[in-house]
């Protein structure tokens, strides 16, 4: 996915996910090994009330690839606290 399709799909309809979205794909995704970045792409065609409930630990995702990079972007955003 390129750059611009990459920051367009980060893009949510929820304030508090492109608060999140937006830094990891600006600052973190290019420095993901190639595995994290297709677990990246592929969260993004989540819906929008999943992705919240995921990212404020409410839910844990049951499919492991998502949980993988659902995990690193918890760790990034924690370690920017």
């Amino acid at each position: 996915m390129d750059k611009n399709r990459l920051f367009w799909a980060s893009r949510r309809g929820m304030l508090e996910l492109d608060l999140i979205f937006l830094p990891f794909a600006e600052n973190i995704y290019p420095g993901l090994p190639v595995e994290d970045q297709q677990r990246y792409q592929q969260l993004l065609d989540c819906e929008d009330q999943d992705l919240f409930g995921w990212l404020l630990r409410s839910k844990v995702p049951e499919d492991k690839e998502i949980r993988e990079i659902v995990n690193v972007i918890l760790s990034h955003r924690d370690a920017a606290s």
